[in-house]
């Protein structure tokens, strides 16, 4: 069995290289820039202007005769010509509505801020990148784990990588055994069942990325699932300094050194 687990987490570490690593991944990000820190709606090296009307993103580029090039824009693959009204994309940046040549401009909201993220698959931190400094598969890692929903979900007040602070959603803690010590996290509940949290440990900041993500599976009808450290990644931020990853909210910087999953990138 520690064989199959050992063979499991290496097909997992190279999908995850090659998944970072594509055109689009989180190495491609180059810029996010908020809306309200450009008032004229002129976005650095983007085309077009980008403004906020009644909570949508309203871009104008083109001439407004439609035959323009929109400015070399493009909304679901037609130029850009005059007033385009533009929700928050919600699916991967590939498939972005907006287009200027090969990169990709993602449309997001964060608790009523919208902003536009620039995705460009020649970004030099995709050409640089090397791989993924990851410890390879060990069983001590992988340890059986129990959720606790709380009675209602709440949000905390944590900072994110670019210097400000918003809320993060938590459903319950995860409660879990290592090396015959007993520790919590606070976990959210995604859409599909999944567990995810934000934590520290002792090697944070070293040996490994300041903080990590972890995504355990969804708890069974009795709330027991496996919290297995070997799968431990990287926060986005890791790849690209314009995400806006959270920090680990209270309680969740481990002190135990988990030498296990991926640490940095090589």
């Amino acid at each position: 069995m520690t064989t199959d687990a050992a063979d499991a987490w290496k097909q997992w570490h190279e999908h995850r290289v090659e998944t970072v690593s594509a055109p689009y991944g989180p190495l491609a990000l180059t810029g996010t820039h908020w809306l309200e820190d450009y008032p004229d709606g002129r976005l650095p090296d983007i085309p077009g202007t980008w403004t906020v009307e009644r909570n949508a993103v309203v871009l104008t580029a083109g001439d407004g005769a439609g035959d323009g090039d929109g400015d070399g824009l493009s909304v679901d693959g037609r130029p850009v010509s005059g007033e385009v009204r533009l929700a928050a994309d919600a699916g991967p940046a590939a498939a972005s509505r907006v287009a200027y040549g090969g990169r990709r401009l993602v449309v997001l909201v964060r608790e009523g801020v919208w902003g536009v993220r620039d995705v460009d698959p020649a970004s030099a931190a995709r050409r640089a990148f090397r791989g993924i400094e990851a410890t390879p598969y060990a069983a001590r890692w992988s340890v059986p784990g129990r959720f606790t929903p709380y009675g209602e979900d709440r949000t905390v007040r944590v900072e994110n990588a670019d210097g400000r602070a918003r809320g993060l959603g938590l459903g319950g803690e995860l409660a879990f055994t290592l090396d015959g010590r007993e520790f919590t996290l606070q976990v959210t509940v995604q859409g599909d069942g999944s567990l995810w949290a934000v934590f520290g440990d002792t090697t944070s900041g070293s040996s490994s990325y300041r903080f990590r993500f972890l995504r355990p599976a969804a708890p069974d009808a009795e709330g027991r699932t496996t919290v297995d450290f070997n799968r431990a990644l990287l926060p986005p931020c890791a790849f690209a300094d314009h995400f806006i990853c959270p920090f680990p909210p209270p309680g969740n910087n481990l002190d135990v050194a988990v030498e296990a999953g991926e640490r940095n990138l090589l």
